[in-house]
């Protein structure tokens, strides 16, 4: 609302206020105690457009007790005026410095020279600055013969008298809009008489679309670009009114063309990182009918010969589907996929091909999907995005299912119901098996699986082989020795079971499948397994994979600038990581990029495998977390990742993606820095465990 408003609600105060009886106190040596002088003076002059040259002075300023105003009509003559009041007095027409003194309680004052312009002429060369930042709007002005300025947003709200603010040719008028969009702003340039001067400008607010786009953020401006007589316009989702999605009407008379462009023709805020791997993008739609036409088309904004487009079919009618554009798959005829291209555009063709006729289509979500990775070791249930597809055979039935004593957990629930084969087990992923061999060698093959299960002394076998060839197989039993709780079993597969193929490291193992209760008929009984995964060999060689179990090994971490590393106690062996031993850091005062290095006995082989993993406990969600590799001699050589935690308080593992890394350089030192740009206090705020650092 206006400033005037605001003097006056002030004024309203102080006069209840002042109305009080006050007590009266003598000592004020306290005052000069920490007070500090007036600051931020400033002055609203309010001119009655009816060529009386009668004024308004507002002053105002933070830590005033009683301003004098000196008119500057050619006299050394004041007024006192108390804060939150005003004083009159009436011009002639001319120029004239209004000077300010502001007296704190403190006894010190502060000044401030206004110059005020009084003319009955009606402003004249009015001149307008207008600026705009995300959601937020500076306006200032300049113009001959005016005293003061109004200005209108363009949204506001008719409970409001007087919708406007005021302010001087030397001030700045700042508002914030409560959402993005398009906006008429008028400045009103008032003097003395009654004529009035008026600018008009449209505005848009908000920050420039990005994918995801889903059309409920405030901050972002969702203005569409329609074409061939499409006509499009954001609504509220017509399954969930608390949603809000793009509408699409395709009216008669409209081209078979007819489209809309999401966002402007300046595209979108960065490029649509599609690429040959990862070539997809999904939308929700909303169609009236099925096997309607709809087509998603990329290009670069700058140049539209630079483009790919690709169709689909609506199969539902209405109600929401998902579907999925591989820009692989191009339109025939068409411009194929170029990851070189600059990607920041997006239309979609609603029905295309097809002359207008009504239809109305929604959409929303428009998004890149992510890579779906193929199930890999460790097997942890846990990884985002991960396919875990099991294989059932022998009547054997697995499901997903939550940890029974770990809700956050996930892990496998296999079933060996009456019926089932003695032999029957659950091949671990497809059987295509996993993507790359199981790196079990001549000296240490031992992998580990953790179960929960319903007895102990049962049979658990676990199975390894070449997916391409059977034959060329391991196997080797464990038994439980625990009941309906958890327990790490350990398959040492140099120990084969008997009459079973020997372990050969020549052969491509690269395929696992369990037995749970081998040996027994169905009957029932019900398992829970988690954490297949490859143990390390024990080693005198200081190196990844770094795991900080070895009780030979020196783990001396080099803490600088605050951070500080120690090998403890899991402080919670359980989840993801039953170790006995991790890292801790606990981040003190210093530098915001405190941390800890490490130094391995020889540098990292990045030459095939070049994904990090580590584990990682953090006492709160969106914990930043850098790992960074370095030269041994020259720290300008190195190569970072940083990724944040997404869970507090549990074990969680991180993926650091390191396939950029120049495989030229020698890596040799691990550096760690948790939360870097921001100073630690050594609490437990600060304080983080990791452990298992994996090349995969």
């Amino acid at each position: 609302m206006n400033a005037i408003k605001y003097f006056l609600s002030i004024i309203l105060v102080l006069a209840v206020i002042t109305g009080c009886k006050k007590e009266v106190f003598d000592d004020t040596s306290f005052v000069n105690n920490g007070v500090s002088d007036p600051a931020k003076l400033s002055v609203l002059f309010n001119i009655t457009q009816d060529n009386t040259g009668l004024v308004t002075v507002y002053p105002t300023g933070e830590g005033a007790t009683l301003y004098d105003v000196y008119y500057g009509d050619g006299t050394d003559n004041f007024v006192k005026v108390g804060p939150g009041k005003n004083t009159q007095h009436t011009y002639k027409e001319g120029v004239y410095n209004v000077k300010i003194v502001a007296h704190g309680v403190n006894g010190k004052t502060t000044e401030l020279t206004q110059e005020l312009t009084v003319s009955f002429k009606a402003p004249e060369n009015l001149k307008t600055t207008i600026t705009t930042n995300g959601l937020t709007i500076n306006v200032g002005a300049a113009a001959d013969f005016e005293t003061m300025y109004h200005v209108y947003y363009g949204d506001e709200t008719t409970a409001d008298p007087e919708p406007y603010d005021s302010f001087l040719e030397t001030q700045t008028a700042t508002h914030n809009y409560a959402s993005a969009g398009t906006y008429v702003v008028r400045v009103v340039a008032l003097s003395g008489g009654v004529a009035t001067t008026t600018h008009e400008e449209t505005i848009k607010v908000g920050r420039q679309i990005d994918l995801p786009l889903t059309f409920d953020d405030p901050n972002y401006d969702y203005t569409t670009s329609d074409f061939g007589g499409n006509i499009s316009s954001v609504v509220a989702d017509p399954a969930n009114a608390a949603n809000k999605v793009l509408k699409v009407i395709k009216p008669g008379g409209a081209e078979v063309w007819a489209g809309t462009t999401l966002g402007t023709g300046a595209g979108f805020a960065n490029k649509i990182a599609v690429t040959a791997a990862n070539s997809k993008l999904t939308v929700r739609v909303y169609s009236p009918a099925v096997g309607l036409t709809i087509k998603l088309k990329l290009e670069d904004h700058a140049d539209g010969s630079k483009f790919v487009e690709v169709d689909k079919l609506t199969t539902v009618a209405n109600a929401w589907e998902t579907l999925t554009f591989d820009f692989n798959n191009n339109v025939p005829g068409t411009p194929a996929l170029n990851p070189a291209f600059t990607y920041d555009k997006a239309s979609m063709f609603f029905d295309f091909n097809v002359s207008g006729s009504g239809k109305v289509f929604y959409m929303d979500d428009l998004k890149m999907t992510v890579p779906i990775q193929k199930i890999s070791l460790p097997v942890t249930f846990d990884a985002p995005n991960t396919d875990y597809t099991v294989t059932d055979f022998g009547n054997d039935i697995t499901i997903d299912a939550v940890d029974p004593t770990n809700a956050a957990n996930k892990v496998k629930k296999t079933t060996k119901p009456g019926g089932a084969e003695t032999w029957a087990g659950v091949t671990v992923g497809t059987p295509a098996g996993f993507p790359t061999k199981i790196g079990v060698t001549a000296d240490f093959a031992q992998m580990s699986l953790r179960v929960y299960s319903p007895a102990a002394g049962l049979t658990i076998k676990l199975k390894i082989e070449d997916h391409n060839d059977g034959t060329k197989s391991v196997e080797t039993d464990a038994v439980t020795t625990v009941a309906n709780g958890w327990e790490t079993l350990t398959f040492n597969l140099l120990n084969n079971s008997g009459g079973t193929p020997a372990f050969n490291a020549a052969y491509n193992y690269d395929k696992a499948t369990v037995f749970f209760d081998f040996g027994v008929s169905g009957s029932g009984k019900t398992f829970y397994w988690d954490d297949l995964k490859l143990l390390p060999a024990p080693s005198s060689v200081l190196g990844i994979p770094l795991n900080f179990q070895s009780a030979t090994l020196n783990y001396a971490f080099i803490d600088f600038e605050g951070g500080g590393v120690t090998v403890v106690n899991n402080p919670s062996a359980t989840g993801i990581n039953t170790s006995t031993k991790v890292a801790k850091m606990v981040k003190s005062p210093g530098a915001t990029y405190g941390g800890s290095f490490i130094s391995l006995d020889n540098p990292i082989d990045f030459s095939t495998k070049k994904i990090i993993k580590m584990k990682v406990y953090s006492p709160r969600v969106g914990a930043k977390v850098l790992l960074k590799v370095e030269n041994q001699t020259n720290g300008g050589i190195s190569f970072e990742k940083e990724v944040t935690t997404t869970k507090a308080n549990e074990w969680e593992e991180l993926t650091f993606d390191y396939t950029a890394i120049n495989t030229a350089n020698s890596y040799q030192k691990v550096v760690l820095i948790f939360d870097n740009g921001t100073s630690g206090d050594g609490s437990a705020n600060y304080t983080f465990y990791f452990d298992d650092i994996t090349l995969n």
